[in-house]
């Protein structure tokens, strides 16, 4: 068929069969982007948003949404994560929040789509603290930057590092 491994014979959508796989340590890194005018970066960075801490909210935000990957992405299998950390760095540059989301599990799939799930939920979090200021943020730039353990081995995406 067309090499696409959540297509069955017939072309149909299905679940990949993953029970046969070993189970080893798995770990993906995703990034993200919310860009936005300078004084609404200068508010979240001053703690003046009216709604609360920004980071502190998308930071669970993201969390919450790395664990209920399955019940958005339909078909995902449901992981036992063992860790997710979600991360912020401000750009004043650039007039932007960058977003890095690390999920971690050991077991027989990946977590790409838990990472890059935490990053777009943190970036939608983000966008809904401070839409009453900023209705022209843009979400963007989502991707994913480092994936190990499994078949497949390492990705890294060139040109981008994990942050220390």
């Amino acid at each position: 068929m067309s090499g696409l491994t959540h297509l069955d014979e017939q072309g149909q959508a299905r679940m990949v069969e993953v029970g046969g796989k070993e189970i080893t340590r798995r770990e993906a890194v995703a990034r993200g982007e919310v860009s936005m005018r300078p004084e609404t970066l200068e508010m979240i960075l001053a703690g003046k948003v009216s709604k609360g801490e920004v980071f502190g909210v998308a930071r669970v935000a993201g969390i919450i949404a790395a664990k209920k990957t399955p019940d958005l992405i339909p078909l995902c299998h449901p992981l036992a994560l063992t860790g997710v950390d979600v991360r912020f760095r401000s750009d004043r540059e650039r007039s932007r929040v960058e977003i890095e989301a690390k999920a971690r599990t050991t077991g027989q799939t990946g977590v790409e789509m838990e990472a890059l799930t935490a990053v777009s939920t943190a970036a939608l979090a983000i966008y809904d603290m401070c839409k009453a200021v900023d209705r022209e943020m843009v979400i963007g730039a989502i991707r994913l930057v480092h994936k190990s353990g499994g078949k497949s081995g390492v990705f890294q995406r060139a040109g981008e590092e994990i942050w220390s």
